[in-house]
């Protein structure tokens, strides 16, 4: 695979090509040049908002879905092309990336299909004593300005469609900043719908270092909306510097599996492993906490070990290999300190906890306690740490005792208890017996807290939050 060179994409014009300032990607398990994108120039993001700021989408709502629709055939064609290259730059195992795949092509489906239906609503005003005869109506707007968006390392492409694909099916205008470790991915997405017939003034794909380009993409004059999905303290500094912008936040999680004493424990176990391990461990959604009732701890641990061990870890362009590396090295070296340090304060280690550069085994860990930093902070990679509760209120406190809110898994039969949990934790999601990151592309997603300001994404909220809603009234006889 050779992707070197590639070039911006400003309004679909490839641009940058042969400058002397790019960025090098490399594949964190063989440390190989993958390839090159430009480093964008503040003239070049200028450039970008001015031609998007200037265009107005006249798309019919046909129109619309036929280019997600065509895009959406194209990622299914060519799903072993964009497996590799999500697996090349991000280490990601080929089961996870043509996973991602699928997922992309569910996005763009789903997207074509809210473009067909109607968003508005209409109201009869004579259902009050001081009502008129009258209907008032409601449409949805694209935005005046244009959506700035910002995307992650984890899920190369999937991210980047979550972004691009609402905006579209809104008419809305984007730039685009996807992450400096994988952007290639972002860029084979964007000449996708090109070539499905987008209008390249409603996407542009900027490829920089954020030191040099994020204050413009966030200040510019032309931006109406700025999403962005990472971590909380980059979140946070969005939100301190947007001004008077709306500004949709996805962060960090620090998700639970709760297990119950009357859990089907196998069951719990593989949803545990699943969630600590798919996409190694690099979800927001990931299980980065196993709270489990001290009466079962026993036989759960011994099955989450046992499971662990089975899960295979190495090349990630081996068809058999389930986890491989995660993004590279520093992050290796921190989820190794962490256990290191969770060790040195009476925390159990079970298995894995090896490294070799990006490599980082699949990690259990029992008698963890909920102040240890591997449990307070997100660990964004495959741990997996067991903390033991002696009752429901005390599984609940636990959940809950961290900054985050995202989303969490309960693991039980019992319907009072699923009653209290989906009640009383602090989240966005509660999954009863599946992982904490179940979800369609369709459907809402997000969550509270330092998770995220309460905004949803999913393709239905995202098109919400990507449109302006106007009312308008009329006499009806």
């Amino acid at each position: 695979m050779d992707v070197r060179h590639e070039a911006l994409r400003i309004a679909g014009e490839k641009v940058g090509a042969g400058r002397a300032e790019h960025i090098a990607v490399h594949d964190p398990y063989t440390r190989r040049l993958v390839g090159t994108v430009p480093k964008a120039t503040l003239a070049e993001v200028r450039r970008a908002f001015d031609i998007a700021r200037g265009y107005r989408a006249r798309l019919t709502r046909f129109e619309r879905a036929g280019i997600l629709n065509r895009a959406a055939d194209a990622v299914r064609q060519r799903t072993g092309e964009i497996a590799a290259l999500i697996t090349a730059e991000s280490g990601l195992s080929l089961k996870d990336s043509r996973y991602e795949a699928g997922r992309v092509a569910d996005v763009l489906t789903f997207g074509a299909l809210e473009v067909l239906k109607d968003d508005g609503q209409t109201f009869s005003c004579d259902i009050t004593p001081h009502g008129r005869r009258r209907r008032v109506h409601t449409q949805r707007d694209p935005l005046l300005g244009v959506i700035t968006a910002i995307t992650p390392f984890n899920h190369p492409m999937n991210q980047v469609a979550h972004k691009v694909v609402p905006s579209v099916a809104t008419n809305n205008r984007m730039v685009l900043k996807p992450s400096e470790k994988v952007p290639l991915s972002a860029l084979l997405f964007a000449d996708l719908l090109y070539e499905a017939g987008l209008p390249p003034e409603m996407l542009s794909v900027l490829t920089g270092d954020p030191r040099e380009i994020a204050d413009e993409l966030l200040t510019n004059p032309a931006v109406d909306l700025i999403t962005f999905t990472g971590g909380v303290a980059i979140g946070k500094s969005i939100a301190a510097r947007a001004g008077y912008r709306r500004i949709v936040l996805e962060l960090g999680g620090n998700d639970p599996i709760i297990v119950m004493d009357d859990a089907d424990i196998d069951e719990a176990a593989g949803l545990a492993v699943q969630g600590s391990y798919k996409n190694s461990g690099q979800r927001c959604t990931a299980v980065k906490r196993m709270l489990v009732d001290e009466k079962v701890a026993g036989a759960f641990t011994e099955a989450v070990v046992e499971k662990t061990r089975a899960w295979v870890h190495g090349d990630p362009t081996d068809a058999a290999t389930d986890m491989g590396t995660v993004i590279d090295e520093p992050a290796a070296r921190l989820f190794e300190q962490r256990v290191d340090e969770a060790l040195a304060q009476g925390a159990r280690l079970l298995a894995g906890h090896r490294r070799d550069g990006a490599l980082y085994a699949p990690t259990v860990l029992d008698r963890v306690r909920p102040e240890m930093t591997l449990v307070r902070e997100e660990t964004f990679g495959p741990v997996s740490p067991i903390l033991t509760f002696g009752s429901i209120d005390e599984a609940i406190a636990i959940a809950n005792g961290t900054a985050y809110g995202l989303s969490s898994s309960v693991c039980t039969q019992r319907l009072d208890d699923i009653a209290r949990f989906v009640a009383e934790l602090q989240v966005g999601t509660v999954n009863v017996r599946e992982v904490p990151g179940y979800r369609l592309e369709l459907t809402p997603f997000g969550g509270i807290k330092d998770s995220g300001l309460g905004y949803k994404e999913g393709v239905q909220e995202a098109m919400k939050s990507f449109t302006n809603l106007k009312t308008y009234s009329m006499p009806w006889g």
